[in-house]
């Protein structure tokens, strides 16, 4: 675990070199025991794939001493039992008008549209981190044979509910927006609603295979 300063009020914590699952669970404990403390002065906790980065109000609390605490707190992240996460199966219909990146993806991987549909719904990927908009999952890894680019340029508009790929993860678009990721298909499971508490449906750490309809 390596403590860096990030900005005037920041700390960021890296776990690991490499995405895997022991970091994961590093950054999910790590989380997860820190929220629960409740500390005062701390603003937010985000979890990424190998980082946590704590928000912290510096009027309230000193950088010294949020350290001093995170050090003296390790064992007991060590310890603690981590609670089940979600395991979600998310509908999704692939190619045609719903996946308008398909031929790209079964051009650049030597696939036909069957086999990634097959490869791509056979895995079980992890909730690594949520952001660039409310609710959008980054999930991970993909088969290497997916691998592809992202877009050299973003669309302007890929609709609610499109599942994209990009390099070694997958995510889905919850709401209408730009876009850098191949599209390959779409769900119409919303994902994300602000007028019901939690908001997302997937958070950080669960699970998610795509079912084909």
């Amino acid at each position: 675990m390596v403590r860096e300063r990030y900005g005037e009020s920041g700390i960021r914590i890296v776990f690991g070199d490499i995405i895997d699952e022991i970091t994961h669970e590093a950054v999910r404990r790590f989380f997860l025991h820190l929220t629960s403390l409740n500390i005062p002065g701390i603003v937010d906790i985000v979890p990424s794939f190998r980082t946590c980065l704590v928000h912290f109000d510096s009027d309230r609390v000193r950088y010294e001493q949020l350290c001093q605490l995170i050090d003296t707190t390790e064992a007991d992240r060590k310890n603690m039992v981590l609670p089940d996460v979600q395991r979600l199966e998310i509908p999704v219909r692939y190619g045609g008008d719903y996946g308008p990146d398909m031929d790209f993806v079964c051009s650049y991987s030597g696939l036909s549209p069957e086999e990634v549909i097959e490869i791509h719904s056979a895995g079980t990927y992890r909730v690594h981190a949520i952001g660039f908009m409310p609710g959008f999952p980054y999930l991970g890894p993909v088969d290497r044979r997916l691998y592809v680019p992202r877009q050299a340029t973003p669309v302007l508009k890929v609709p609610q509910g499109s599942v994209g790929i990009a390099q070694l993860q997958t995510g889905i678009y919850p709401f209408e927006s730009p876009a850098g990721w191949r599209i390959i298909g779409r769900t119409m499971m919303r994902l994300f609603d602000y007028t019901k508490p939690p908001y997302s449906v997937l958070h950080f750490g669960d699970t998610v295979r795509f079912v084909r309809v």
